[in-house]
């Protein structure tokens, strides 16, 4: 894996159905990390598009997070604003590796500890 892939601990500090943020500091924003009922694990920049709200905080259900400002929906997948809200909040790749997650992070972050 290469430098870009970060190991941020394993799967068992994000509780099901909730997220963890991290803050990387060249990032200039935190991360939230999620972990659906199902245990399927998902990475976005913790802003929603709308207020920017953090995402981090807010009720996961199913494979979306309402943002605990205005309840927008956002799809942990692809960051998607779902309909008629628009915007997206940035996703992350995220790979589990021995019960590990590392998230790929975008080069002006990979310097970054967490």
């Amino acid at each position: 894996m290469s430098a870009n892939w970060k190991n941020i601990g394993p799967v068992a500090n994000i509780p099901l159905r909730g997220a963890r943020r991290l803050c990387l500091k060249s990032a200039g924003k935190p991360v939230a990390v999620f972990r659906t009922g199902d245990g399927e694990v998902f990475a976005l920049i913790d802003e929603c598009p709308h207020k920017q709200g953090p995402l981090s905080e807010g009720i996961v259900a199913g494979k979306t997070v309402t943002c605990p400002l205005h309840s927008w929906v956002i799809g942990l997948e692809n960051g998607e604003a779902v309909a008629p809200d628009r915007g997206t909040a940035r996703p992350l790749s995220v790979r589990i590796v021995e019960d590990d997650i590392f998230i790929h992070l975008p080069e002006l972050v990979a310097g970054d500890t967490v």
